[in-house]
């Protein structure tokens, strides 16, 4: 039987989802979590591939805005719930799903479309470049300090039920979208999965809880969520914190939520996941090594329109620059182009061009530098990227970096 692709029915989920759970391993998601997920489910942005009655193949997409450098927030097809079912692999349905998901990004006029990925290694023949990294850290409180700033005694700290706290939460977190690119502004519903917190998800910690630090004239500057997963050993106590997020809007409110967490009674470990690379954590630490910094990536992304793109984000320097791409899977972006930006801060403009090349890249590469935290260079020195006018790898370098490391602070 001939397979079909079909933009999903309201009333196809259940059978959709379910086979997105066979896809990744058969563990059903928790009710609650299900339950989520449906609601932010966009159908219309969904394709299913149908042997029959039966899923095969599943594709979404999220209506997303993504800073980027200079702080705009660029529309985005958040590509998510992608999977095959394993009886139907290597039969070309990953690669069909792709297709029509990227043709429908151009036609709805979005530049960008990101991704996390579960297998790294799938997404970079479709053109995603990874764009951003994290940190993950494991910080042993017996041996480390942290080195606070001046205004963090000032700093009160309050306990408040963690869905309570999400309108003021939530304040910090859109101020601080726009400061670092990769970070995306949170759809209506989307704050819901910051508190989501099922019990069988917990392994074995406590409920959620949330921390917020007030300024003196009382407004919320930050605020961090966390677990405290009790332990114990003939030595006594060997409890750990779980950072579930942690964001501040200045360094006093930063470091005055670290050092609650470091110090929190009966617990001798700090973990968190998904902090940026540049994260001031790193530096208010009396001890790296101990703190076991693990690096990882994040956000991928494709450039889907790509003058659109390149003209939407801000640049560290001046640059003029004729850029070779390829792009098989999308080939209205292939061939050259024209970048120019006539100083720092300048608006960008990307044309298409016959002037001889002088960079030679592919759209991957492209994603890759596009947030500012990859370097031309770097890649280059893969021999991921090619300099055909000498000058112009260092010209363009420069203009592409970001001043902070690109960060997405949560998956979808």
């Amino acid at each position: 039987m001939a397979l079909e692709m079909r933009v999903l029915e309201q009333d196809e989920w259940d059978v959709w989802f379910d086979h997105l759970e066979l896809a990744f391993g058969g563990v059903a998601e928790s009710p609650q979590g299900r339950e989520l997920f449906r609601s932010l489910t966009e159908p219309a942005r969904s394709l299913g591939v149908w042997d029959g009655a039966e899923c095969v193949g599943s594709a979404s997409a999220f209506s997303f805005r993504v800073a980027v450098p200079g702080g705009a927030l660029v529309p985005a097809a958040g590509v998510t719930m992608v999977g095959v079912t394993p009886t139907h692999r290597r039969r070309g349905v990953l690669s069909s799903l792709m297709r029509r998901q990227l043709d429908d990004v151009r036609v709805a006029g979005e530049a960008l479309a990101v991704l996390t990925a579960s297998d790294p290694a799938i997404y970079g023949r479709f053109g995603y470049g990874t764009a951003t990294y994290s940190v993950a850290l494991e910080v042993d409180t017996a041996r480390v300090r942290l080195n606070v700033p001046p205004g963090t005694d000032g700093v009160r700290l309050r306990l408040v039920d963690p869905v309570r706290a999400l309108p003021d939460c939530e304040r910090v977190y859109a101020q601080l979208v726009a400061r670092r690119p990769g970070m995306l502004a949170r759809q209506p519903g989307w704050e819901r999965a910051a508190v989501s917190d099922p019990p069988e998800d917990r392994g074995g910690a406590s409920p959620l809880k949330c921390v917020v630090a007030e300024r003196a004239d009382g407004g919320v500057a930050g605020y961090a969520r966390y677990r405290v997963k009790a332990d114990w050993s003939a030595a006594g106590s060997e409890g750990k914190v779980e950072v579930a997020d942690l964001d501040a809007l200045d360094p006093a409110a930063t470091a005055a939520l670290w050092r609650y967490l470091f110090s929190i009674d009966l617990t001798w470990t700090v973990r968190t996941g998904k902090r940026p690379v540049d994260d001031p954590l790193l530096h208010l630490v009396s001890d790296v090594r101990w703190s076991r910094p693990t690096v990882r990536d994040g956000l991928h992304v494709r450039l889907v329109d790509l003058p659109a793109a390149l003209e939407a984000r801000a640049y560290g320097a001046a640059v003029d620059v004729v850029l070779e791409v390829e792009d098989a899977f999308c080939p209205w972006n292939a061939g050259r182009w024209r970048l120019t930006v006539a100083a720092n801060g300048a608006k960008a403009s990307c044309t298409r061009t016959s002037d001889p090349a002088e960079l030679a890249l592919s759209v991957r590469e492209l994603g890759a530098v596009y947030l500012g935290g990859v370097a031309l260079g770097a890649l280059a020195a893969a021999g991921r990227v090619r300099e055909l006018r000498p000058g112009a790898l260092t010209e363009a370098s420069r203009a592409f970096a970001g001043d902070v490391a690109p960060w997405l602070p949560h998956g979808f």
